[in-house]
């Protein structure tokens, strides 16, 4: 249970169950959901289809969501056809349990009312401008994101019903305060140990190995002998950071390209402005006259960011005095843009302004005019950006006269080579899994393997290692996957056998010595005749990391209370002999840790029941996955 409460505190459930439904989600792709109904069935669930095109929406969306967050180290593996297969079968997954849940929430009588859709369309940040709901802004986003409104307003119907669900089923749960406390001194408690570790090694000698025995274990583990398809290449690499290395760039070059893009050395001015915002209502005479008058006030010297405070409408900037930060020319209305701009002096106010939001009250708090970046302080900047601007031209260039030859010439890699002047490389035989640099990404290992190249022996089209470098590769030696002989693997198999039966008698020797110690019987002889002596470990955790895995497993399973001895076999090979000295209780948590504790306890309940509820549906339901 308590390596259970660590794997759930930490598990993608615990990121997942709570708040199942964002609606900024929406944001992101999701409402293409609510075309389903289109496209031929990639499953079916009690009848329902889930379509190919919310397959693959679905999958586009959570494929790009995954390689924003985890940069390229994700999006190469969506290169390899294996991962994009089991990828895409999990998202399919999680869109029938999806299903599944909305089915029974609409079973059981869950419905959401026009009135609950309205007040959580009201509330979405998305939707809203200073802290209020904004129809404007509603329709373009609608808009912007493919949705009508109604269509908007059916698909926030689905979520919510199926969170009315959900929320039932995750939110009850809980843990006592007295089994928090409990569970959580259990997972901190440390024990002292006493222990034998015995090595195999004197037992090998005892040990016969026999043809039968060898010829038996080769049967039994046929599939273990098998061999991986190996290839070895050869192969011609570009890059444009090794076509760099001949680029010059003179003075003049220098001097050419400052004046060139002297616009991006030049900062615009900006200025610090606090605004007061009067919103127009119901009547926008009278929000105009609110405005007036504060002008009024401002003018007459009251303090401008008290009067933000009290009366802006833009309740975000009026908690700091109606401050708005640095602005840059035509980041604002454009009404506002303007008059902003107009101000001369810090400390200007302008008149009253109108722009779609409302009537404003512009104050010029700071101001930071143009300038320009002299040439002596960009000038590396400038000279790496035209040596990269000029070899990364020449690497097109290459790369499409390398492709011709590639093709045109499909029998040799060396013309290939001469055209960009390098050399063609070579490696040794190598599996999938054991790639030789540069040829280690995913796309190479996929044509490097491919029936094309294998077969036919012929040159490979371009194959693009990162933004910069590019390969063209060749097989040159081919080894298939086999099953070895017997005689190949004969000496390995012996010495795994020797290996686990000297291990077995190590066990067995282990196991009278731990009987003779659970009768209490003089055990000094057989220590001394095998060379082992007790060792001690104190504070030892459920974590382990001062004895074995498999001592502090069976360690945490023995008792004060009747002494007795265990025996268990290490990784290593070896054998140990485990015995309780003491138990170290932890001390009581304080009220802020076994809060947290009994959180994390709470949530696993609560993934297990969510999870538990959908298996049980997915039992009882009629699901047909079609070929994805």
């Amino acid at each position: 249970m308590l390596e259970k409460i660590r794997e759930g505190s930490q598990g993608p459930w615990a990121m997942v169950i709570i708040g199942l439904v964002v609606l900024s989600f929406v944001f992101a792709g999701v409402g293409s959901y609510l075309t389903s109904s289109s496209g031929a069935a990639a499953a079916t669930v009690n009848g329902e289809e889930i379509s190919q095109q919310t397959l693959e929406r679905a999958y586009q969306n959570q494929r790009a969501r995954m390689e924003a967050q985890y940069g390229e180290g994700i999006a190469s593996l969506f290169s390899s056809e294996g991962y994009t297969e089991q990828f895409r079968q999990s998202v399919l997954e999680r869109l029938i349990g999806e299903k599944l849940i909305e089915q029974k929430a609409y079973e059981m009588g869950l419905r959401v009312s026009d009135k609950q859709i309205r007040d959580s369309i009201l509330k979405m940040p998305e939707f809203q401008v200073g802290g209020t709901f904004n129809n404007d802004r509603f329709q373009g986003i609608l808009r912007q994101n493919g949705f009508k409104p109604a269509d908007f307003r059916n698909y926030l119907r689905v979520q919510l019903t199926r969170e009315q669900l959900t929320r039932a089923l995750t939110a009850t749960s809980f843990t006592l305060p007295s089994e928090a406390e409990q569970a959580f001194k259990l997972q901190q408690q440390t024990r002292d140990a006493r222990y034998l570790q015995i090595s195999a090694e004197p037992f090998a000698e005892s040990v016969e190995v026999s043809e039968d025995d060898i010829n038996n274990y080769y049967q039994a583990n046929i599939t273990a002998f098998d061999t991986e398809e190996q290839v070895a290449l050869s192969y011609v690499v570009l890059s444009v950071d090794d076509l760099k290395q001949d680029v010059d760039v003179s003075e003049d070059d220098v001097n050419q390209w400052y004046q060139d893009n002297k616009g991006r050395f030049v900062t615009e001015e900006q200025r610090r402005v606090s605004h007061i915002l009067i919103e127009f209502g119901d009547d926008q005479d009278q929000a105009k006259q609110k405005a007036e008058d504060l002008l009024g006030k401002v003018n007459d010297g009251e303090s401008f960011a008290e009067l933000a405070k009290a009366h802006s409408d833009d309740a975000f900037s009026a908690e700091n005095g109606g401050d708005l930060d640095f602005i840059s020319p035509d980041m604002m209305d454009p009404a506002f843009d303007e008059a902003a701009f107009s101000l001369k002096s810090e400390g200007d106010v302008s008149d009253v302004v109108e722009s779609e939001f409302g009537f404003h009250i512009i104050k010029l708090t700071e101001l930071k005019p143009e300038s320009v970046t002299p040439l002596e302080e960009v000038r590396e900047t400038i000279e790496e950006q035209i040596a990269t601007d000029r070899a990364t031209e020449k690497f097109f260039e290459l790369q499409n006269r390398m492709a011709e030859v590639a093709f045109e010439m499909p029998d040799s890699l060396e013309e290939v080579a001469s055209i960009a002047e390098v050399k063609v490389e070579t490696t040794g035989l190598f599996t999938r899994n054991t790639p030789p640099a540069p040829i280690n990404t995913p796309n190479a290992i996929e044509r490097a393997f491919s029936d094309e190249l294998i077969q036919d022996r012929v040159n490979s089209d371009i194959i693009e290692l990162d933004d910069n470098t590019v390969a063209f590769i060749r097989v040159r030696e081919h080894e298939p996957q086999r099953t070895q002989e017997l005689a190949e693997v004969k000496e390995g198999i012996e010495a795994t056998l020797r290996d686990q039966k000297a291990q077995k008698a190590a066990e067995a020797w282990a196991l009278n010595v731990a009987e003779k110690l659970n009768a209490n019987e003089d055990i000094s002889e057989m220590l001394a005749e095998q060379n082992v002596e007790w060792q001690t470990a104190e504070q030892v955790s459920r974590q382990g990391g001062q004895l074995a895995r498999n001592m502090v497993d069976v360690l945490f399973t023995l008792s004060l209370d009747d002494k007795r001895r265990d025996v268990t076999l290490l990784t290593s090979g070896d054998v140990g002999l485990v015995e309780l000295v003491k138990v170290n209780h932890a001390d009581n948590p304080d009220a802020a840790t076994l809060a947290s504790f009994r959180q994390r306890m709470a949530t696993m309940e609560s993934q297990q029941t969510y999870q538990s509820f959908v298996e049980a549906l997915r039992e009882e339901a009629e699901v047909s996955i079609k070929q994805i």
